[in-house]
């Protein structure tokens, strides 16, 4: 896949035909694709790998057997794991059955139903136009049961600090991620007080430390499920977990799954 051909399709052809649901399967074919934005709303669902979403004002993490709601006009770059990912998109334009689902980034796990629904898409590719009734019936009915098949919307995402020392802070985070960091201790290594530093941490992040620190090393495990060839124990002690119960009770928490169905559900479909 050459990069003009990425630049005409991300860029233009999508919503070259306002009316129409544009279908694309395809491998990724590239280390990441630009940002960019569309004037369709986008599910994306992937294959063989994990993948990350930035926008403007979060990192998503895509993991597998779940796909990610984009609104229209939400500016994102996508960064998969590998160019051998396989994308599974729909394009759809703005229906008068539209509710408030549809106007947020979201990312929930895929059922049985659903994963047969995007299978079936598979024979089709481009624009999917009204006058084809059968098809267009039922690709708009796909986005119409999106919102009764995905209730749980997962805390897959990260916001990015604004301020720089919050930036430090969070870098250190990351660089440690397989040791257990105490607030406290962490407070006292960037030279904060413990109100402080939460004051911050809310203001700039909209969450508290415990939630950002705890998403933050479930989507290390994640990656770490996904990429090594690591048992679920080692996993837990790699993002800093002494206790397996409670590493899989917080990915349960987080994710959905436990994180040994998680690691059955890929081994399924990559």
């Amino acid at each position: 896949m050459t990069n003009t051909y990425v630049n005409k399709y991300y860029m233009t052809e999508v919503d070259v035909k306002p009316e129409s649901i544009y279908c694309h399967h395809a491998v990724m074919g590239e280390e990441f694709i630009e940002t960019h934005e569309h004037v369709k709303g986008q599910f994306l669902y992937t294959e063989g790998g994990m993948v990350f979403l930035k926008t403007d004002e979060k990192s998503y993490f895509l993991p597998a057997r779940h796909y990610i709601w984009i609104p229209a006009g939400v500016k994102h770059s996508i960064h998969p794991s590998s160019p051998e990912v396989i994308m599974r998109n729909l394009y759809f334009p703005k229906f008068d059955t539209d509710n408030s689902f549809f106007n947020h980034v979201g990312i929930y796990p895929v059922n049985d139903l659903l994963m047969e629904l995007i299978m079936y898409t598979n024979r089709w590719n481009g624009h999917i136009l009204p006058e084809d009734q059968i098809n267009f019936t039922v690709a708009k009915s796909f986005k119409l049961l999106l919102p009764e098949l995905s209730h749980s919307n997962l805390s897959l995402s990260l916001p990015y600090p604004k301020s720089t020392k919050l930036r430090d802070i969070v870098n250190y985070l990351e660089e440690h991620i397989s040791e257990s960091v105490s607030f406290k201790d962490l407070a006292n290594r960037f030279h904060f007080s413990e109100r402080t530093l939460a004051r911050l941490f809310q203001k700039d992040l909209g969450m508290s430390f415990i939630q950002y620190y705890t998403i933050l090393r479930m989507l290390a495990a994640l990656k770490f499920l996904l990429d090594e060839k690591m048992s679920v124990q080692q996993v837990a002690s790699k993002v800093g977990y002494s206790s397996l119960p409670t590493f899989s009770n917080t990915f349960f928490k987080i994710v959905g799954v436990r994180p040994s169905e998680y690691v059955k559900n890929k081994q399924s479909i990559i």
